[in-house]
């Protein structure tokens, strides 16, 4: 199975998580109305982030900066082989675990 469909049946497989393609290219992943992030083929995931965790991903060694917006919260992370498909995954869940935070707290309030 190649490294998109892993993701994508990974990704898909979290609650509330929807599909489509991104306006740049490759499928990108929502949750409600945000992002949580999208994927470019086999190699390359691209994640957003609040600047102090994309700071914290990228110092860790996790990602790196986003290819066009290297400055923004977004990070980029490459798919070089099998193993790097669990990695990206993870960063993907680490954003969904964020948004979905946060929906919680504004259906809270």
């Amino acid at each position: 199975m190649k490294a998109s469909e892993q993701i994508h049946d990974s990704v898909l497989s979290w609650t509330g998580v929807t599909t489509g393609t991104h306006r740049f290219g490759g499928r990108e992943y929502r949750l409600g109305r945000r992002e949580i992030g999208h994927v470019h083929g086999n190699h390359l995931v691209d994640v957003p982030f609040p600047k102090p965790v994309r700071d914290e991903l990228i110092a860790a060694g996790k990602a790196q900066p986003h290819h066009v917006l290297p400055n923004s919260g977004w990070i980029s992370f490459r798919i070089r082989s099998a193993e790097d498909v669990g990695q990206a995954i993870a960063l993907l869940r680490r954003s969904y675990d964020l948004a979905l935070g946060e929906k919680s707290q504004r259906i809270a309030q």
